[in-house]
Protein backbone atom coordinates (compact mmCIF):
# COMPACT_ATOMS: atom_id res chain seq x y z
CA UNK A 1 0.00 0.00 0.00
CA UNK A 2 2.35 2.43 0.95
CA UNK A 3 4.58 1.60 -2.31
CA UNK A 4 1.52 2.53 -4.35
CA UNK A 5 0.66 5.45 -2.60
CA UNK A 6 4.79 7.09 -2.52
CA UNK A 7 4.65 6.22 -6.50
CA UNK A 8 1.47 7.84 -7.45
CA UNK A 9 2.61 10.46 -4.99
CA UNK A 10 6.01 11.03 -6.74
CA UNK A 11 3.99 11.34 -10.45
CA UNK A 12 2.05 14.03 -9.09
CA UNK A 13 4.24 15.92 -7.06
CA UNK A 14 6.93 16.08 -10.08
CA UNK A 15 4.23 18.17 -12.26
CA UNK A 16 4.66 20.64 -9.99
CA UNK A 17 8.24 21.71 -11.70
CA UNK A 18 8.23 19.32 -14.48
CA UNK A 19 7.56 22.41 -16.95
CA UNK A 20 10.52 25.07 -15.51
CA UNK A 21 12.66 24.62 -18.49
CA UNK A 22 10.28 23.62 -21.02
CA UNK A 23 8.62 27.38 -21.52
CA UNK A 24 10.93 28.12 -24.55
CA UNK A 25 9.43 25.37 -26.19
CA UNK A 26 5.97 25.79 -25.57
CA UNK A 27 6.56 29.32 -26.75
CA UNK A 28 7.49 28.56 -29.69
CA UNK A 29 4.91 25.54 -30.17
CA UNK A 30 1.92 27.68 -29.35
CA UNK A 31 3.29 31.08 -30.46
CA UNK A 32 2.82 32.50 -26.89
CA UNK A 33 4.27 35.05 -24.31
CA UNK A 34 6.75 34.40 -21.39
CA UNK A 35 3.71 35.96 -19.61
CA UNK A 36 1.19 33.55 -21.30
CA UNK A 37 3.07 30.26 -20.65
CA UNK A 38 4.21 31.26 -16.61
CA UNK A 39 0.61 30.34 -16.00
CA UNK A 40 1.23 26.96 -16.89
CA UNK A 41 2.94 27.01 -13.31
CA UNK A 42 1.14 29.95 -11.66
CA UNK A 43 -1.99 28.16 -12.04
CA UNK A 44 -0.94 25.01 -11.23
CA UNK A 45 0.14 26.13 -7.68
CA UNK A 46 -3.31 27.94 -7.22
CA UNK A 47 -5.26 25.15 -7.71
CA UNK A 48 -3.35 23.34 -5.81
CA UNK A 49 -3.38 25.55 -2.80
CA UNK A 50 -6.94 26.30 -2.93
CA UNK A 51 -7.85 22.13 -3.02
CA UNK A 52 -5.42 21.47 -0.50
CA UNK A 53 -7.68 23.11 2.74
CA UNK A 54 -10.95 20.89 1.31
CA UNK A 55 -8.71 18.03 1.52
CA UNK A 56 -9.43 17.94 5.29
CA UNK A 57 -13.15 17.59 4.84
CA UNK A 58 -12.75 15.22 1.54
CA UNK A 59 -10.53 12.56 4.04
CA UNK A 60 -13.07 12.56 6.82
CA UNK A 61 -16.29 12.37 4.62
CA UNK A 62 -15.36 9.71 1.87
CA UNK A 63 -13.37 6.42 2.13
CA UNK A 64 -9.38 6.12 1.76
CA UNK A 65 -9.58 4.24 -1.02
CA UNK A 66 -12.23 5.61 -3.12
CA UNK A 67 -10.47 9.12 -2.70
CA UNK A 68 -7.15 8.31 -3.70
CA UNK A 69 -8.50 6.12 -6.44
CA UNK A 70 -10.84 9.81 -7.38
CA UNK A 71 -7.57 11.92 -6.86
CA UNK A 72 -5.07 9.89 -8.96
CA UNK A 73 -8.23 9.23 -12.23
CA UNK A 74 -8.53 13.32 -12.30
CA UNK A 75 -4.64 13.46 -11.85
CA UNK A 76 -4.15 11.04 -15.08
CA UNK A 77 -7.40 12.92 -17.05
CA UNK A 78 -5.38 16.28 -16.73
CA UNK A 79 -2.01 14.32 -17.70
CA UNK A 80 -3.98 12.99 -20.70
CA UNK A 81 -5.27 16.41 -21.68
CA UNK A 82 -1.86 17.74 -21.61
CA UNK A 83 -0.20 15.41 -23.68
CA UNK A 84 -2.45 15.42 -26.32
CA UNK A 85 -3.44 19.48 -26.11
CA UNK A 86 -3.84 20.81 -29.40
CA UNK A 87 -4.13 24.35 -28.55
CA UNK A 88 -2.54 26.12 -25.31
CA UNK A 89 -6.08 26.87 -24.04
CA UNK A 90 -6.42 22.91 -23.74
CA UNK A 91 -2.69 22.18 -21.87
CA UNK A 92 -3.62 24.62 -19.69
CA UNK A 93 -6.85 23.25 -18.83
CA UNK A 94 -4.86 19.59 -18.59
CA UNK A 95 -2.55 21.46 -15.74
CA UNK A 96 -5.43 22.74 -13.71
CA UNK A 97 -7.08 19.81 -13.47
CA UNK A 98 -3.47 17.74 -12.67
CA UNK A 99 -3.58 20.50 -9.74
CA UNK A 100 -6.96 19.40 -8.28
CA UNK A 101 -5.81 15.64 -8.20
CA UNK A 102 -2.30 16.85 -6.91
CA UNK A 103 -4.04 18.90 -4.37
CA UNK A 104 -6.17 16.35 -2.72
CA UNK A 105 -3.58 13.38 -2.91
CA UNK A 106 -0.42 15.32 -1.17
CA UNK A 107 -2.08 15.68 2.23
CA UNK A 108 -4.01 12.31 1.35
CA UNK A 109 -1.09 10.51 1.61
CA UNK A 110 0.46 12.43 4.28
CA UNK A 111 -3.02 11.43 6.20
CA UNK A 112 -2.95 8.01 5.48
CA UNK A 113 1.00 7.42 6.45
CA UNK A 114 0.32 9.26 9.77
CA UNK A 115 -2.63 6.58 10.27
CA UNK A 116 -1.58 3.59 9.55
CA UNK A 117 1.77 4.12 11.65
CA UNK A 118 1.88 4.40 15.79
CA UNK A 119 3.10 7.58 17.01
CA UNK A 120 6.13 6.50 17.79
CA UNK A 121 7.28 5.05 14.65
CA UNK A 122 5.90 8.03 12.71
CA UNK A 123 9.15 9.45 11.87
CA UNK A 124 10.15 6.68 9.86
CA UNK A 125 7.16 6.70 7.46
CA UNK A 126 7.60 10.62 7.29
CA UNK A 127 10.99 10.35 6.50
CA UNK A 128 10.24 8.15 3.05
CA UNK A 129 7.05 10.68 2.39
CA UNK A 130 9.78 13.57 2.69
CA UNK A 131 12.03 11.66 0.35
CA UNK A 132 9.38 11.53 -2.33
CA UNK A 133 8.32 15.40 -1.88
CA UNK A 134 11.93 16.76 -1.66
CA UNK A 135 12.76 14.41 -4.58
CA UNK A 136 10.49 14.69 -7.15
CA UNK A 137 10.26 18.39 -7.39
CA UNK A 138 13.89 18.97 -7.37
CA UNK A 139 14.28 16.02 -10.11
CA UNK A 140 11.80 17.94 -12.21
CA UNK A 141 13.74 20.60 -14.11
CA UNK A 142 16.69 17.76 -14.96
CA UNK A 143 14.50 16.14 -16.34
CA UNK A 144 12.49 18.17 -18.11
CA UNK A 145 15.66 19.62 -19.75
CA UNK A 146 16.67 16.02 -20.87
CA UNK A 147 13.09 14.93 -22.37
CA UNK A 148 12.79 18.34 -23.94
CA UNK A 149 16.39 18.31 -25.49
CA UNK A 150 15.99 14.75 -26.90
CA UNK A 151 12.09 14.37 -27.41
CA UNK A 152 8.82 16.80 -27.76
CA UNK A 153 7.58 18.36 -24.96
CA UNK A 154 4.20 16.43 -25.02
CA UNK A 155 6.17 13.14 -23.62
CA UNK A 156 6.68 15.14 -20.49
CA UNK A 157 3.24 14.88 -19.80
CA UNK A 158 3.18 11.16 -22.48
CA UNK A 159 5.54 9.49 -20.18
CA UNK A 160 3.45 9.85 -16.60
CA UNK A 161 0.33 8.42 -18.24
CA UNK A 162 1.04 4.60 -18.30
CA UNK A 163 2.97 4.82 -14.53
CA UNK A 164 -0.57 6.83 -13.13
CA UNK A 165 -1.90 3.98 -14.73
CA UNK A 166 -0.96 1.53 -13.18
CA UNK A 167 -0.93 3.49 -9.98
CA UNK A 168 -5.24 3.30 -10.21
CA UNK A 169 -5.22 -0.41 -11.44
CA UNK A 170 -2.71 -1.38 -8.55
CA UNK A 171 -4.81 1.19 -5.68
CA UNK A 172 -8.15 -1.24 -5.96
CA UNK A 173 -5.82 -3.58 -5.09
CA UNK A 174 -3.90 -2.43 -2.12
CA UNK A 175 -4.95 0.80 -0.65
CA UNK A 176 -6.98 0.43 2.21
CA UNK A 177 -9.39 2.53 3.71
CA UNK A 178 -7.81 3.58 7.02
CA UNK A 179 -8.91 7.05 7.75
CA UNK A 180 -12.01 7.39 10.24
CA UNK A 181 -14.96 8.65 8.27
CA UNK A 182 -17.90 10.97 9.61
CA UNK A 183 -21.32 12.18 8.32
CA UNK A 184 -20.43 15.63 8.23
CA UNK A 185 -21.96 18.35 5.98
CA UNK A 186 -20.19 20.32 3.84
CA UNK A 187 -20.13 24.43 4.76
CA UNK A 188 -20.11 26.06 1.11
CA UNK A 189 -19.85 29.75 2.34
CA UNK A 190 -16.57 28.62 3.79
CA UNK A 191 -15.31 26.87 0.58
CA UNK A 192 -15.63 29.99 -0.82
CA UNK A 193 -13.83 32.10 1.49
CA UNK A 194 -11.34 29.51 1.10
CA UNK A 195 -10.90 29.11 -2.60
CA UNK A 196 -11.42 33.01 -3.11
CA UNK A 197 -9.17 33.72 -0.05
CA UNK A 198 -6.06 31.37 -0.48
CA UNK A 199 -6.46 31.68 -4.38
CA UNK A 200 -6.55 35.54 -4.53
CA UNK A 201 -3.05 35.48 -1.94
CA UNK A 202 -1.32 32.92 -4.03
CA UNK A 203 -2.26 34.92 -7.05
CA UNK A 204 -0.62 38.19 -6.11
CA UNK A 205 2.56 36.44 -5.03
CA UNK A 206 2.88 34.51 -8.04
CA UNK A 207 2.48 37.77 -9.76
CA UNK A 208 5.10 39.95 -8.04
CA UNK A 209 7.97 38.55 -10.23
CA UNK A 210 6.32 39.93 -13.65
CA UNK A 211 4.20 43.35 -12.19
CA UNK A 212 6.36 43.95 -9.16
CA UNK A 213 4.93 44.99 -5.56
CA UNK A 214 3.68 48.48 -6.72
CA UNK A 215 1.58 46.93 -9.51
CA UNK A 216 -2.62 47.36 -8.14
CA UNK A 217 -3.70 44.09 -9.30
CA UNK A 218 -0.53 42.31 -7.10
CA UNK A 219 -1.68 45.13 -3.68
CA UNK A 220 -5.57 44.10 -4.05
CA UNK A 221 -5.19 40.34 -4.90
CA UNK A 222 -3.31 40.06 -1.70
CA UNK A 223 -4.93 42.33 0.61
CA UNK A 224 -8.17 40.54 -0.90
CA UNK A 225 -7.35 37.19 -0.18
CA UNK A 226 -6.00 38.19 3.09
CA UNK A 227 -9.53 39.51 4.83
CA UNK A 228 -11.25 36.99 3.34
CA UNK A 229 -8.90 34.29 5.04
CA UNK A 230 -9.41 35.87 8.03
CA UNK A 231 -12.88 35.79 7.26
CA UNK A 232 -12.31 32.51 7.06
CA UNK A 233 -11.18 31.92 10.09
CA UNK A 234 -13.45 33.83 12.23
CA UNK A 235 -15.94 31.59 10.44
CA UNK A 236 -14.59 28.44 11.73
CA UNK A 237 -14.02 28.95 15.24
CA UNK A 238 -18.41 29.40 15.04
CA UNK A 239 -18.91 25.96 13.39
CA UNK A 240 -20.06 22.88 15.20
CA UNK A 241 -18.44 20.96 12.46
CA UNK A 242 -15.87 23.24 10.83
CA UNK A 243 -14.68 22.93 7.32
CA UNK A 244 -11.09 22.93 8.55
CA UNK A 245 -10.00 23.16 12.07
CA UNK A 246 -7.96 26.05 13.15
CA UNK A 247 -7.99 25.13 16.49
CA UNK A 248 -4.91 23.09 16.07
CA UNK A 249 -2.92 26.25 16.45
CA UNK A 250 -4.03 26.04 20.31
CA UNK A 251 -1.45 23.60 20.25
CA UNK A 252 1.92 25.47 20.30
CA UNK A 253 4.41 22.96 18.75
CA UNK A 254 2.30 22.33 15.89
CA UNK A 255 2.32 26.04 15.43
CA UNK A 256 5.99 26.51 15.99
CA UNK A 257 6.42 23.44 13.18
CA UNK A 258 3.98 24.88 10.81
CA UNK A 259 6.49 28.06 11.40
CA UNK A 260 9.77 26.54 10.93
CA UNK A 261 8.85 24.23 7.72
CA UNK A 262 7.06 27.51 6.06
CA UNK A 263 10.79 28.92 6.55
CA UNK A 264 12.78 26.34 5.49
CA UNK A 265 10.13 25.99 2.24
CA UNK A 266 11.22 29.57 1.69
CA UNK A 267 14.53 29.23 1.86
CA UNK A 268 14.40 26.15 -0.09
CA UNK A 269 12.55 27.02 -3.36
CA UNK A 270 13.54 30.51 -3.42
CA UNK A 271 17.25 29.10 -3.74
CA UNK A 272 16.26 26.43 -5.88
CA UNK A 273 14.91 29.07 -8.39
CA UNK A 274 17.77 31.72 -8.36
CA UNK A 275 20.77 29.15 -8.62
CA UNK A 276 19.56 28.22 -11.87
CA UNK A 277 19.19 31.47 -13.19
CA UNK A 278 22.76 32.33 -11.54
CA UNK A 279 24.34 29.51 -13.83
CA UNK A 280 22.54 30.25 -17.03
CA UNK A 281 22.97 34.29 -16.89
CA UNK A 282 26.70 34.09 -15.59
CA UNK A 283 28.25 31.41 -16.63
CA UNK A 284 26.28 30.59 -19.57
CA UNK A 285 25.01 27.19 -19.00
CA UNK A 286 21.96 25.82 -20.78
CA UNK A 287 18.71 25.18 -19.03
CA UNK A 288 19.40 21.42 -18.82
CA UNK A 289 22.95 21.65 -17.26
CA UNK A 290 21.90 24.35 -14.93
CA UNK A 291 19.12 22.21 -13.57
CA UNK A 292 21.94 19.20 -13.27
CA UNK A 293 23.36 20.91 -10.48
CA UNK A 294 20.53 20.56 -8.39
CA UNK A 295 19.78 17.42 -8.23
CA UNK A 296 23.04 15.90 -6.60
CA UNK A 297 21.70 17.63 -3.98
CA UNK A 298 18.43 16.54 -4.63
CA UNK A 299 19.37 13.16 -4.35
CA UNK A 300 21.15 13.89 -0.64
CA UNK A 301 18.02 15.07 0.51
CA UNK A 302 16.12 12.00 -0.75
CA UNK A 303 18.97 9.62 0.76
CA UNK A 304 18.22 11.80 4.08
CA UNK A 305 14.74 11.62 4.48
CA UNK A 306 14.56 8.21 6.01
CA UNK A 307 17.39 8.14 7.92
CA UNK A 308 16.86 11.75 9.75
CA UNK A 309 13.04 10.12 10.43
CA UNK A 310 14.62 7.30 12.07
CA UNK A 311 16.74 9.27 13.88
CA UNK A 312 13.59 11.47 15.09
CA UNK A 313 12.29 8.11 16.58
CA UNK A 314 14.80 7.56 18.54
CA UNK A 315 16.31 11.50 19.43
CA UNK A 316 13.46 13.45 18.76
CA UNK A 317 13.12 16.73 16.18
CA UNK A 318 14.71 19.40 18.87
CA UNK A 319 18.92 18.58 18.45
CA UNK A 320 17.58 17.48 14.62
CA UNK A 321 16.50 20.71 13.44
CA UNK A 322 19.02 23.01 15.71
CA UNK A 323 21.76 20.92 13.86
CA UNK A 324 19.79 20.98 10.53
CA UNK A 325 18.94 24.45 10.82
CA UNK A 326 22.79 25.76 11.60
CA UNK A 327 23.61 23.80 8.43
CA UNK A 328 21.33 25.28 6.11
CA UNK A 329 22.18 28.64 7.59
CA UNK A 330 26.05 28.26 7.04
CA UNK A 331 25.61 26.50 3.94
CA UNK A 332 23.76 29.26 2.16
CA UNK A 333 26.28 31.95 3.48
CA UNK A 334 29.20 31.53 1.04
CA UNK A 335 26.26 32.22 -1.95
CA UNK A 336 25.93 35.89 -0.80
CA UNK A 337 29.61 36.33 -1.73
CA UNK A 338 29.70 34.43 -5.27
CA UNK A 339 31.47 35.66 -8.45
CA UNK A 340 31.18 35.27 -11.84
CA UNK A 341 34.25 32.88 -11.32
CA UNK A 342 33.22 30.66 -8.74
CA UNK A 343 33.39 26.80 -9.90
CA UNK A 344 30.05 25.20 -10.62
CA UNK A 345 31.16 22.08 -8.51
CA UNK A 346 31.43 24.81 -6.18
CA UNK A 347 28.16 25.72 -6.25
CA UNK A 348 27.15 21.72 -6.28
CA UNK A 349 28.86 21.28 -2.99
CA UNK A 350 26.83 24.26 -1.33
CA UNK A 351 23.93 23.49 -2.61
CA UNK A 352 24.30 20.02 -1.01
CA UNK A 353 25.09 21.10 2.39
CA UNK A 354 22.07 22.95 2.32
CA UNK A 355 19.65 20.15 0.93
CA UNK A 356 21.55 18.04 3.82
CA UNK A 357 20.56 20.55 6.30
CA UNK A 358 16.73 20.85 4.97
CA UNK A 359 16.42 17.23 5.05
CA UNK A 360 16.84 17.38 8.87
CA UNK A 361 14.71 20.33 9.87
CA UNK A 362 11.13 19.24 7.17
CA UNK A 363 10.02 16.07 7.87
CA UNK A 364 11.36 15.71 11.39
CA UNK A 365 9.34 18.83 12.79
CA UNK A 366 6.39 18.47 10.72
CA UNK A 367 6.08 15.08 12.01
CA UNK A 368 6.72 16.54 16.60
CA UNK A 369 4.12 19.47 15.23
CA UNK A 370 1.47 16.37 13.97
CA UNK A 371 2.01 14.17 17.08
CA UNK A 372 1.19 17.10 18.96
CA UNK A 373 -2.34 16.68 18.15
CA UNK A 374 -5.19 14.39 19.06
CA UNK A 375 -5.84 11.87 16.45
CA UNK A 376 -8.91 13.39 15.15
CA UNK A 377 -7.30 16.88 14.07
CA UNK A 378 -4.50 14.92 12.01
CA UNK A 379 -6.29 15.73 8.98
CA UNK A 380 -6.49 19.58 9.72
CA UNK A 381 -3.09 19.36 10.85
CA UNK A 382 -2.04 18.04 7.45
CA UNK A 383 -4.45 20.49 5.28
CA UNK A 384 -3.22 23.81 7.07
CA UNK A 385 0.31 22.66 7.37
CA UNK A 386 0.45 21.95 3.37
CA UNK A 387 -2.08 25.34 2.85
CA UNK A 388 0.71 27.68 4.80
CA UNK A 389 3.75 26.15 3.14
CA UNK A 390 2.24 26.72 -0.32
CA UNK A 391 1.58 30.37 0.44
CA UNK A 392 5.02 30.51 2.14
CA UNK A 393 6.71 29.32 -0.93
CA UNK A 394 4.99 31.82 -3.12
CA UNK A 395 5.50 34.98 -0.41
CA UNK A 396 9.50 33.48 -0.61
CA UNK A 397 9.42 33.02 -3.87
CA UNK A 398 8.36 36.55 -5.03
CA UNK A 399 10.18 38.46 -1.92
CA UNK A 400 13.34 36.53 -3.32
CA UNK A 401 12.73 37.33 -7.47
CA UNK A 402 11.67 41.35 -6.01
CA UNK A 403 14.61 41.49 -4.66
CA UNK A 404 17.13 40.63 -6.85
CA UNK A 405 15.41 42.38 -9.99
CA UNK A 406 14.74 45.90 -7.76
CA UNK A 407 18.52 45.29 -6.88
CA UNK A 408 20.31 44.62 -10.28
CA UNK A 409 17.79 47.57 -11.84
CA UNK A 410 19.14 49.78 -9.08
CA UNK A 411 22.68 48.94 -9.92
CA UNK A 412 22.91 49.09 -13.24
CA UNK A 413 24.58 50.72 -15.87
CA UNK A 414 23.24 54.03 -17.89
CA UNK A 415 21.93 52.78 -21.34
CA UNK A 416 24.20 55.86 -22.92
CA UNK A 417 27.13 53.21 -21.98
CA UNK A 418 26.39 50.97 -24.04
CA UNK A 419 26.74 52.76 -27.59
CA UNK A 420 29.91 54.74 -25.61
CA UNK A 421 31.50 51.36 -24.27
CA UNK A 422 30.00 48.24 -25.20
CA UNK A 423 32.75 46.19 -23.46
CA UNK A 424 31.97 48.47 -20.08
CA UNK A 425 28.65 48.13 -19.98
CA UNK A 426 28.79 44.18 -20.35
CA UNK A 427 31.18 44.26 -17.29
CA UNK A 428 28.79 46.57 -14.87
CA UNK A 429 25.71 44.87 -15.97
CA UNK A 430 27.30 41.95 -14.81
CA UNK A 431 28.37 43.95 -11.69
CA UNK A 432 24.56 44.45 -11.03
CA UNK A 433 23.18 41.06 -11.48
CA UNK A 434 25.60 39.38 -9.11
CA UNK A 435 24.54 42.12 -6.59
CA UNK A 436 20.83 41.17 -7.28
CA UNK A 437 22.02 37.35 -6.97
CA UNK A 438 23.87 38.33 -3.45
CA UNK A 439 21.33 40.39 -2.05
CA UNK A 440 18.49 37.46 -2.66
CA UNK A 441 21.43 35.29 -1.33
CA UNK A 442 21.67 37.72 1.93
CA UNK A 443 17.40 37.40 2.50
CA UNK A 444 17.83 33.46 2.26
CA UNK A 445 20.61 33.76 4.60
CA UNK A 446 18.08 35.76 7.49
CA UNK A 447 15.47 33.80 7.28
CA UNK A 448 17.66 30.58 7.69
CA UNK A 449 19.03 32.77 10.80
CA UNK A 450 15.35 33.55 12.29
CA UNK A 451 14.48 29.79 11.69
CA UNK A 452 17.58 28.43 13.78
CA UNK A 453 16.72 31.03 16.55
CA UNK A 454 13.15 29.34 16.72
CA UNK A 455 14.84 25.74 16.61
CA UNK A 456 16.00 26.53 20.24
CA UNK A 457 11.99 26.17 21.41
CA UNK A 458 11.43 23.18 19.69
CA UNK A 459 10.40 20.52 22.88
CA UNK A 460 12.74 17.62 23.06
CA UNK A 461 11.50 14.60 22.18
CA UNK A 462 9.27 13.38 19.23
CA UNK A 463 6.27 15.31 20.22
CA UNK A 464 4.04 12.41 21.48
CA UNK A 465 1.13 13.05 23.82
CA UNK A 466 0.42 10.09 26.29
CA UNK A 467 -2.86 11.89 27.35
CA UNK A 468 -5.33 11.33 25.34
CA UNK A 469 -9.03 12.49 25.28
CA UNK A 470 -11.83 9.90 25.61
CA UNK A 471 -12.80 10.59 21.87
CA UNK A 472 -9.23 9.53 20.87
CA UNK A 473 -8.98 6.60 22.79
CA UNK A 474 -12.42 5.96 21.04
CA UNK A 475 -11.09 5.62 17.75
CA UNK A 476 -8.43 3.93 18.71
CA UNK A 477 -9.76 0.99 19.99
CA UNK A 478 -11.91 0.70 17.23
CA UNK A 479 -8.90 0.90 14.76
Amino acid sequence: MVFVLLIGAFCTILNQTILSTAFPALMNAFNISTSTVQWLTTGFLMVNGIMTPISAFLSSRFNTKTLFIIAMSIFEIGTILSWLAPSFAVLLAGRLVQAVGVGINMPLMQNIMLTIYPPEKRGAAMGINGLVIGLAPAIGPTLSGWVIDNFSWRWLFGMIVPIAAVVIIASFAFVKNVIPNSKSRLDWPSVILSTIGFGSMLYGFSSVGDKGWADPLVIVSIIVGAILVVFLVLRQNKLDEPFLEFSVFKSGEFTLATILSSIVMMAMVGVELVIPLYLQIIHGMSAFHSGLTLLFGALFMGVMSPITGNLFDRHGAKRLAVTGMFILAVGTLPFAFITRDTPTIYIVFLYAVRMFGISMVMMPVTTAGMNSLPFNLISHGTAVNNTLRQVATSVGTAIMISVLTNVTNGHKPVHALLKQSPLQYKSQMFDATLMGYHAAFWFAIVFSLIGLVLTFFVTSGNGIHLKLDSNDIAEKEER
